[in-house]
């Protein structure tokens, strides 16, 4: 279970805080889906989660366990917005090795069965991959590490209609053996398959109801739409 408990991001820099007691419980196998507009603190949500920034107050737990920056490094696998522009591996194989050089077949064939990926040659260069095919590759390289949650920012931009049907097909499958905590500022497709849902606003969290998020209609009175 994830825990977020009066979680504040307040750099010295800004004026206000970017992230305002976030409170919010996520239950395993379950998939979370947070939205809103560009700069309500969505990735910088993530970038706690994920261990790569240092909140300023607050708790962040995992199984009643409070957990350090170092500590959420090795819970969390991250699949950054436009994860293909991080690609370093000329092969499916040396993306997948990465940080891993002793991996074995069966660990890489299971990561690659899980994403739809495994009747690909381990040879084919990720840049040569469809931009679905290219997402479910960055999701490999996640799994790969056997992860506590996977955390996704945007995980549909800028694919088109079919392929991000195939990908909110893959993730709705996938839930049912990882936690998934997904960021998004176009929630109506994601909702459909989302078991919490909350939004974020100028660094404050509601809970929303995913039902009136994929009807499109407009939220409860006191909560952004």
């Amino acid at each position: 279970m994830l825990y977020l408990k009066d979680l504040v991001y307040h750099p010295a820099a800004t004026p206000l805080p970017i992230l305002k007691s976030i409170n919010l419980e996520l239950a395993p196998q379950q998939l979370g889906l947070v939205i809103g507009p560009s700069g309500s603190g969505k990735s910088t949500l993530l970038e706690l989660l994920a261990g790569l920034a240092q909140k300023t107050a607050g708790k962040i737990l995992w199984r009643n366990q409070e957990l350090t920056p170092d500590q959420l490094q090795q819970l969390a696998g991250l699949v950054f917005q436009f994860p293909e522009r991080h690609f370093c591996g000329h092969t499916i194989l040396e993306e997948l090795r990465l940080g891993h050089p002793e991996l074995g077949k069966e660990r890489i064939d299971q990561a690659l069965a899980a994403v739809g990926l495994n009747h690909l040659p381990l040879s084919t260069s990720p840049r040569s991959l469809s931009g679905g095919q290219q997402r479910r590759l960055a999701l490999a390289v996640q799994l790969i590490r056997q992860p506590g949650i996977l955390l996704l920012d945007e995980p549909t931009a800028g694919l088109d209609w079919s392929m991000r049907q195939q990908l909110i097909g893959l993730l709705a499958q996938l839930k049912r053996e990882w936690t998934l905590f997904i960021v998004s500022h176009e929630p109506r497709e994601l909702a459909g398959i989302a078991d919490r849902c909350w939004t974020l606003s100028h660094g404050e969290l509601a809970p929303s109801d995913p039902s009136l998020l994929v009807s499109g209609l407009p939220q409860s009175v006191g909560q952004p739409s």
